[in-house]
């Protein structure tokens, strides 16, 4: 696959500025996406978060709760109405949203003036279009991603000429500054729970069961083993009779017995939060048995009568909540939290021999069925004929005017080299071209043909390929003149129409581990195409 130049994009921008490049990217992608062959994995890969979370969301269902997506921005004061004079110190751990205020530009005659030196006539139906376009964006009649696209409209020039002119004419926009507001992002999910039992208190028959799984962010000073400022959480309430204490510490203990935890337990905490009642506080333990430890995982607890008669609520609430990557850290035994929830950047890579051995595949192949079918017969005749003793030279295929020969012309040897039928393995980070039989000698070799992960590439398959590929375009072609292909000695994967995935090779570079496909192959193949 070709790469993009980085390097070279960058010192372009430089030199010819951000517009210009920018304007040539779709030109600069297809250079290093043409021909490009894509080999997709069997199956993808989930997030082990997002597994849990799926987990809590259907076991939440099967105990009859109804899924529901809560605000995720909250206004100042809902906090006040929950956590009554507890409130200041609970917004210190929230983050509040900022907007950019939208600044009043004049166009005045030196703005008409450095327009026009950069290029753009003027006349007096743009000018007062753009005025139109400025005074529109300042009310939000404009969208803020819509601007370029209106100023390049109204005076009648590309997008990069209207953003230069935004840069470099209007100077307003790069020196804003955001002003603060009295929205805060949702730092847990009772903050968003209130307003939704608010909206449907009459709307849905008691008793209410709800439940939601979404994000909460907290203002953490730092990101460290156990503390991000992002975090998924699990809730649901209970509205009605039937929120009480014991119920809630049944549907807990469901919760943790669907995770696959047994032994639960409950403490009433002495420190309350505010929004809950007094003395109805509680956390739950479960027993981790690999570490022999009891865990904390969850809370509980009943809103306080104070904080429902705030929102005009008539009947009591059950609150249960649980962070989905603290279950989870514990479900995978991972200690750091930053590895678990992003471990594209804090987790070295690490390859299974599973993934190595996927990572080899051939240069080139066949496309189509009769590029197929002069592959396999190739190899058919090549397996036959291995040991005939050289100078030798075989038919494998004959059709219309193609004919096509294995060969070995050099004397004294045979129709395949040593190496001809080794097979790639993956083992122990490694990748090797292993004989079928012999060299048991070599420990390495006798561990990987027990223990590794075969590819099921053989060296003849690899070239048989490379070969009937070319074979196919030389009858795309209609090319007279005779092909020939020949292999000698492997020293690296091309030589035998390898391909091994820059991943894997980084990954066994920096392992220093090893590569190594040698041997001696001597595989012969030609073709010929008469003219018709």
């Amino acid at each position: 696959m070709k790469k993009l130049d980085t390097q070279g994009i960058l010192a372009r921008v430089r030199k010819e500025g951000f517009e210009k490049v920018w304007a040539d990217g779709n030109e600069l992608l297809r250079s290093a996406s043409e021909d490009a062959k894509i080999i997709w994995p069997l199956k993808g890969k989930s997030h082990p978060v997002v597994d849990t979370a799926e987990l809590l969301r259907q076991t939440f269902l099967k105990l009859g709760f109804n899924e529901i997506i809560n605000p995720f921005v909250v206004e100042e004061e809902e906090i006040y109405k929950q956590y009554g004079p507890e409130a200041p110190i609970i917004l210190d751990r929230c983050y509040y949203l900022a907007t950019l205020p939208r600044p009043d530009i004049g166009l005045g005659k030196d703005r008409c003036q450095k327009i026009e030196e950069l290029g753009v006539e003027l006349d007096r139906t743009k000018i007062a279009n753009l005025q139109t376009v400025l005074r529109d964006y300042k009310k939000g009649n404009i969208a803020a991603d819509d601007l370029v696209e209106e100023v390049a409209k109204k005076l009648q020039i590309p997008d990069e000429k209207a953003l230069q002119i935004i840069r470099e004419v209007f100077p307003e926009f790069t020196t804003l500054k955001p002003v603060p507001t009295n929205l805060t992002v949702r730092s847990h999910m009772t903050s968003a729970w209130f307003e939704t039992l608010k909206a449907l208190q009459y709307k849905v028959e008691l008793p209410m069961k709800l439940f939601s799984i979404g994000l909460r962010l907290r203002r953490e000073q730092t990101e460290d083993q156990t503390h991000l400022r992002a975090h998924t959480v699990a809730s649901c309430v209970v509205m009605g009779s039937e929120a009480t204490v014991e119920r809630g510490k049944l549907i807990a203990s469901n919760i943790c017995n669907a995770m696959n935890f047994e032994e639960v337990r409950f403490e009433n905490k002495e420190i309350t939060p505010k929004y809950y009642a007094p003395g109805t506080d509680h956390e739950c333990f479960v027993h981790q048995k690999s570490a022999d430890r009891w865990v904390e995982v969850l809370e509980l607890g009943l809103y306080s009568p104070v904080a429902l008669a705030n929102y005009g609520l008539e009947y009591p609430v059950l609150n249960i909540g649980l962070g989905v990557e603290r279950m989870t850290m514990l479900l995978r035994g991972e200690k750091d939290i930053r590895k678990l929830v992003y471990p594209q950047f804090h987790k070295e890579l690490a390859l299974t021999d599973e993934e190595l051995a996927r990572a080899v595949q051939p240069l080139e192949t066949p496309q189509s069925k009769l590029g197929e079918r002069v592959k396999d017969a190739i190899i058919d005749v090549a397996m036959k004929n291995a040991e005939a003793r050289s100078p030798c030279e075989f038919k494998v295929f004959e059709e219309g005017n193609l004919t096509v020969y294995v060969y070995e012309h050099d004397p004294n040897t045979k129709l395949l080299g040593p190496a001809a039928l080794n097979t790639i393995y993956a083992y122990d980070g490694n990748l090797l071209g292993i004989p079928e039989r012999g060299m048991e000698h070599v420990t390495i070799v006798k561990e990987a043909r027990e223990n590794g992960i075969t590819t099921n590439i053989r060296y003849l398959e690899a070239v048989a390929s490379q070969a009937a590929s070319q074979i196919e375009k030389m009858l795309y072609k209609e090319q007279t003149d005779d092909f020939s292909l020949r292999v000698r000695m492997a020293k690296l994967p091309s030589d035998i129409n390898i391909r091994i995935n820059d991943v894997a090779e980084r990954y066994i570079t920096g392992k220093k581990k090893k590569i190594d496909i040698r041997g001696p192959v001597f595989i012969g193949i030609r073709a010929t195409l008469r003219k018709t």
